[in-house]
């Protein structure tokens, strides 16, 4: 069977994340969310997979290479050009990426499925395209419910009692939203839907293609089950997602590292004295992480690989990236930590009285003795 990952855009409402990394490279539970698709694709039987690529495309080419660690085959396809050496990301939107890949060789010979690369699952996809073929629709949509004030982050679906789709409005004001029924980011579609998408233009799926699709009258189905759906569409999902994982709300999705104490996990050679420091799981301390003695740590929080976490910081529910360093007037509260910043689950900067965040930096700065690390 064939798939589809939508992996070109630039991930702008995750920002400042994908100024450094492409959306799908973005790390949950220490590996990038699509790695967690690529997975289940496996797992369901899919085979040979496309990604579309665009915004700093290479990492994730370089990363998932030609998928054989999955046992899965993985092509790409490249949407923008060089000028003078540097690559410049032109992204055809999530149906103009599909035709592409079409027109180019053909590979939607049948029944394929297409998955946006932001989100982590546990949905049984081949169970989806059964229910697809059942309802003899030309395409398919995975809806699942949201709390409505959330609708406006998504696509809203009306359908009848047959859960054929009657109406779509992409991302509409609240007020303004038909159902709370919500488009997920998975679909099925036959070959010649692709016929509906115009060639080398940008044009999107939910959009421009489903408004389409509804106005020729074509068999268009809503398909709902069950399923756990971690969507990382903007910065407060991403801590969202993290938060779930590191609870243990997603089947299959496991902490690294080895449990030393009940529901703390660390990698390799990490320097901490328990006994020194509070701690409350879910906790996970990557590898080469020294925590001196004095500090707070409250879970669910990650601490990634390298960090230096200073005598008297404090940490709670909070996601810290590689190499950070927390000094000792530290206090970092449901917030991201990455480089020489910090952000609140919304992307806004933490409020520092004295006009600076010295005490946020790259621990590769210091040598390693607490002393110089003061």
């Amino acid at each position: 069977m064939k798939a589809m990952i939508l992996a070109a855009g630039k991930g702008t409402r995750v920002r400042p994340l994908t100024h450094q990394l492409p959306k799908p490279m973005i790390p949950v539970l220490g590996k990038p969310v699509m790695e967690y698709l690529v997975e289940q694709l496996a797992r369901c039987g899919f085979r040979e997979i496309m990604v579309n690529v665009s915004h700093l495309a290479a990492q994730v080419e370089n990363y998932f290479g030609d998928g054989r660690r999955w046992g899965v085959e993985i092509g790409y396809s490249f949407e923008g050009h060089i000028i003078d050496g540097e690559t410049i990301a032109e992204p055809l939107g999530s149906a103009g990426g599909v035709r592409r890949i079409q027109d180019f060789g053909g590979f939607f010979d049948d029944t394929f499925l297409v998955v946006c690369g932001d989100a982590v699952i546990d949905l049984d996809l081949a169970a989806v395209l059964r229910k697809h073929w059942q309802s003899g629709a030309v395409a398919s949509m995975v809806v699942s419910e949201v709390p409505r004030e959330r609708v406006s982050n998504y696509g809203v679906v009306v359908c009848n009692d047959e859960g054929r789709i009657t109406a779509y409005q992409e991302k509409p004001p609240v007020e303004d939203a038909n159902s709370n029924l919500v488009n997920t980011g998975i679909y099925v579609f036959e070959p010649a839907v692709i016929d509906d998408i115009p060639q080398d233009a940008e044009y999107d799926i939910g959009g421009q293609l489903f408004p389409a699709i509804l106005e020729r009258g074509l068999p268009f189905h809503a398909i709902s089950i069950p399923f756990n759906w971690i969507d990382i569409g903007q910065l407060s999902d991403y801590w969202e997602a993290n938060q779930q994982l590191m609870r243990g709300m997603l089947k299959g999705a496991l902490m690294p590292g080895k449990e030393r104490l009940p529901r703390i996990w660390t990698g390799l050679n990490v320097n901490v004295d328990w006994d020194e420091i509070r701690a409350e799981g879910p906790i996970y301390v990557g590898s080469g992480t020294r925590i001196e003695p004095g500090c707070e740590i409250i879970g669910p929080t990650w601490i990634g690989q390298g960090c230096l976490i200073e005598s008297g910081a404090r940490i709670s529910r909070s996601i810290l990236f590689e190499y950070s360093r927390l000094g000792s007037r530290a206090r970092v509260t449901e917030s991201l930590v990455f480089g020489q910043n910090c952000v609140d689950q919304n992307g806004n900067p933490i409020s520092d009285l004295s006009g600076n965040l010295d005490w946020v930096g790259d621990a590769r700065e210091f040598s390693g003795s607490p002393k110089e690390a003061a």
